[in-house]
């Protein structure tokens, strides 16, 4: 079995549903979850964690976004798209979350053996296409240019981006992350991201060249499928899949105990986007 697989393959699964509850609170608090999470189950005080996450309307800005000679602009756009900005600690660039976004995360322990970079993007991978069998294979993994926070985990189908994967390590643990555009209109969040670099660019030279987006490159599961498909019914899948991995799939949120460093996580991804805003 290869590695990727043999990752999916865990004796059990700890599974934390916060596909509805998280919908209106910020989106730093899932970048504090998954941190506490990556101690905890890096440490192996927690057997690894599937978690499921939705956040309204966000704009979820890279550190090198911030950087945008007219960022103030740029954010001043994205409120009056009724959206709010956050700016994230990890790699990456700007991705719109909402409603009809579902993210998973996938949280590993490097406690008994390392885990390459390559191989947590490609059990994501995996996942993904063992919860789409009706796409399967026609899933692939390779840059969309004209996507936005381009990379080379983009998934699409046929040229149209869908999904994006990336990846955060700490305490021994590991935090594969992908959003999947479920429901909506695929361009119509990508023509927001391009509104953000025309605004925050204004045609300035700058050292970091940031995408340039086309629009047509991306699309929701949904527009692929060319059915309704909800994120509701994808949680449900995954949750059938996770069954079909382990008979041992535990459900619930965090103990107390684990709260109080969630609560330290916490406090410290709000002072670093503060310190980003300010």
């Amino acid at each position: 079995m290869s590695q990727d697989k043999q990752l999916l393959n865990q004796p059990a699964w700890r599974f934390i549903d916060e596909s509805i509850s998280a919908r209106n609170r910020s989106a730093l608090e899932s970048f504090a979850m998954d941190d506490t999470l990556c101690q905890l189950v890096g440490q192996q005080q927690s057997v690894p964690v599937v978690r499921t996450w939705v956040h309204d309307k966000t704009i979820v800005l890279g550190i090198q976004d911030h950087r945008m000679p007219f960022i103030q602009q740029a954010m001043e756009g994205i409120e009056q798209h009724g959206y709010q900005s956050i700016v994230r600690n990890s790699g990456g660039l700007a991705v719109v979350l909402d409603e009809g976004v579902l993210n998973i995360s996938l949280i590993f322990s490097e406690q008994k053996s390392s885990i390459d970079i390559p191989v947590g993007y490609e059990a994501m991978l995996s996942l993904v296409q063992l919860l789409f069998p009706e796409l399967g294979e026609r899933i692939e993994a390779y840059e969309i240019v004209g996507s936005y926070c381009p990379g080379s985990y983009d998934l699409s189908v046929d040229g149209k981006k869908f999904a994006g994967i990336s990846q955060r390590r700490l305490r021994q643990g590991i935090a594969v992350q992908v959003y999947l555009c479920i429901e909506g209109s695929g361009s119509e969040r990508a023509e927001i991201i391009r509104e953000v670099y025309e605004k925050g660019l204004q045609r300035q030279p700058t050292k970091f060249s940031y995408p340039v987006i086309k629009p047509d490159t991306m699309a929701s599961l949904s527009e692929i499928l060319d059915t309704h498909l909800t994120v509701n019914e994808v949680v449900i899948r995954l949750q059938v899949l996770l069954r079909s991995l382990t008979e041992d799939v535990r459900h619930g949120g965090l103990t107390d105990e684990e709260m109080e460093l969630y609560g330290f996580y916490l406090k410290r991804v709000f002072e670093r986007n503060q310190k980003m805003l300010s």
